[in-house]
């Protein structure tokens, strides 16, 4: 009996769908109606608009975008997204000759001296970097920094040689620094930003966000808060200079949730508002878009990773609360300028076992989970929530699947680049999503509740975001949980109603540890780290998005349909359905 159990455990485990007319309390399944979770979806509903908040990537290494590895990760990227992706890199001012790139450390040596002190410009990486975005239909989003070396005010030492497991306060050096000059500083900005609409073509650039520094309420910026205001007036006066319709912003604070980074955030906006303009004399200072970022908190317990998404919501939360509390402000573009799960994107799991969540479907089902959270804050606060820059890309010459940070290893795509992929085909308006009896909150988990508790309880968070657009509707369904710990799937029923009736083509894709999933194939060849190439071509292909099965036609009866399916624990499910015209 105990077999014939099992094996018909793993069988419904295994099912993409059940039949719906199949119910859960057949003698020969495993499961009861109690079990089932039932979530309605109502397409006459709708919440909002799907904007693509996804579509912003991150990191700290530019001289990785134009290496191998970088460039085919880049092209996945813009491949998965209907819209151009916004890319965010640190270092594209720091002096050095570009190519000793390294964890934490990149250069581009744009701005040098001559023996005289006159400024040298030497726009070579920096093209190299923005020609690799702009050639895939990407933007950049321009990040203004570091200090070069000849600017400033402290320069030695000026390189850092950080690794893993060093102290991070070690990476702070000479490029963190004021400049000595505020006017070549300026002078600086004003050419970069003049040579990139001589390149690209006034439209495009008119296109692009450029922003000041990053985090400059903690070591990146050795210098005081209204040194960095003083810097921000000189930044977007000379940006303006070169391109009045150019789109300037700040100033990329830490999490909001912590008082110190709030004060830092209002002090911002108190000047921009009010204060008086350290190039202008006059009362305020440009800006287009507001910029703060946001992470959790992952520990370990007893060996067991434990996420903290509840603290990535709470900056979020608070984030949002600062910039709805200024009424000139309000409607302004509000991008995270990083919104992950934690901090250190260079910090390996070998040397920082909380970080093993990265590699397997933790990642990806935190990051689907989380997006549909920060959604319904914007929601609530009534704020314009246009993206969240996901810091993660690749590392170059780093062993196989060595947990950080990262969207793929040595060319192999990671589960949570596949949830991307995902985001990728939602479009339209969101739609309301409920429980079967109509009521969101017993669903268990609603963003205000992950952001007080996060996901702490014995129940997991299984929920949906779903979207409608002119032929077709997508509904996004996770099983997550912060404790990273084996749990039996959850057999789930979707109530969908107000659909347009007729006939629909459904494709259903799956991430979890049987599907869209190089890293358990890895593991199951023996975590090869010099795979061969059958093995990296098998690799690769594992890393691609999956169907969980055939496509087929349903019809969709006076509007209505219900789907009936099993989700493992960290599994992702995106349900496309295609309207016969």
């Amino acid at each position: 009996m105990k077999r014939l159990f099992l094996f018909l455990f793993f069988v419904v485990t295994s099912l993409p769908f059940l039949n719906t007319f199949s119910t859960y309390g057949q003698s020969d399944l495993p499961f009861t109606p109690a079990d089932t979770v039932v979530i309605q979806v109502n397409f006459d509903k709708t919440v909002g608009e799907m904007d693509p908040v996804w579509a912003w990537w991150g990191y700290d290494e530019p001289n990785y975008t134009y290496m191998k590895d970088g460039q085919k990760l880049l092209t996945e990227i813009s491949q998965l997204s209907p819209v151009p992706v916004n890319v965010r890199a640190h270092s594209l001012l720091v002096t050095d000759e570009g190519t000793r790139a390294a964890l934490k450390w990149g250069s581009t040596n744009a701005y040098t001296e001559d023996e005289q002190g006159n400024p040298v410009y030497d726009w070579t990486i920096v093209d190299k970097i923005f020609d690799t975005y702009v050639e895939r239909g990407m933007k950049p989003f321009a990040q203004i920094g570091f200090m070069p070396k000849a600017l400033s005010s402290k320069p030695e030492p000026y390189r850092h040689h950080w690794k893993p497991g060093a102290k991070y306060e070690e990476i702070y050096r000479g490029w963190a620094y004021p400049p000595k000059d505020y006017e070549k500083w300026a002078e600086l900005v004003f050419q970069w930003v003049r040579h990139s609409v001589e390149r690209y073509g006034k439209e495009e650039v008119e296109s692009w966000y450029w922003e000041l520094w990053n985090e400059p309420n903690i070591g990146y910026w050795q210098g005081t808060t209204e040194e960095y205001i003083k810097l921000y007036d000189y930044t977007a006066d000379a940006v303006k200079r070169a391109l009045p319709t150019a789109k300037i912003g700040g100033p990329e604070t830490t999490g909001p949730g912590h008082p110190d980074a709030a004060k830092v955030l209002k002090q911002f906006l108190d000047h921009v508002t009010q204060g008086t303009n350290y190039v202008t004399g006059k009362q305020g200072s440009p800006l287009d878009f507001i910029t703060f970022h946001a992470k959790g908190s992952p520990r370990l317990e007893d060996g067991v990773v434990v996420m903290d998404m509840g603290r990535q919501l709470r900056d979020i939360d608070k984030g949002f609360e600062i910039v709805a509390s200024y009424p000139s402000l309000k409607n302004l573009p509000i991008i995270i300028g990083e919104s992950d799960p934690e901090g250190c994107a260079a910090c390996s799991e070998a040397d920082y076992p909380h970080n093993a969540y990265r590699n397997g479907t933790m990642y990806s089902s935190y990051t689907a989970a989380s997006f549909a959270r920060k959604y319904q804050l914007a929601d609530h606060y009534g704020v314009n929530f246009l993206g969240a820059v996901t810091w993660g890309f690749e590392f170059e010459d780093q062993a196989w699947f060595a947990g950080f940070r990262d969207m793929a290893t040595n060319g192999v795509d990671k589960p949570v680049l596949n949830v991307f992929r995902m985001f990728g085909m939602m479009d339209g308006k969101r739609v309301q999503v409920l429980n079967g009896a109509g009521n969101s909150d017993q669903l268990a988990y609603d963003a205000m509740s992950i952001r007080d508790h996060s996901v702490r309880g014995n129940l997991p968070d299984i929920n949906a975001l779903a979207a409608k657009s002119e032929d077709q509707v997508t509904i996004m369904v996770w099983n997550y949980h912060d404790r990273n710990e084996t749990a039996p799937a959850s057999p789930i029923s979707l109530d969908l109603k107000g659909l347009e009736p007729g006939k629909y083509l459904l494709e259903h894709f799956r991430v979890d540890k049987e599907n869209s999933n190089a890293y358990e194939l890895w593991k199951a060849m023996g975590s090869p780290q010099s795979p061969s190439s059958e093995q990296i071509r098998q690799l690769e292909k594992a890393g691609q998005l999956d169907l969980l099965t055939s496509p087929q036609w349903i019809y969709a009866k006076e509007g209505s349909f219900q789907l009936d399916m099993v989700l493992p624990r960290q599994g992702v499910s995106l349900l496309k359905l295609i309207r016969k015209p």
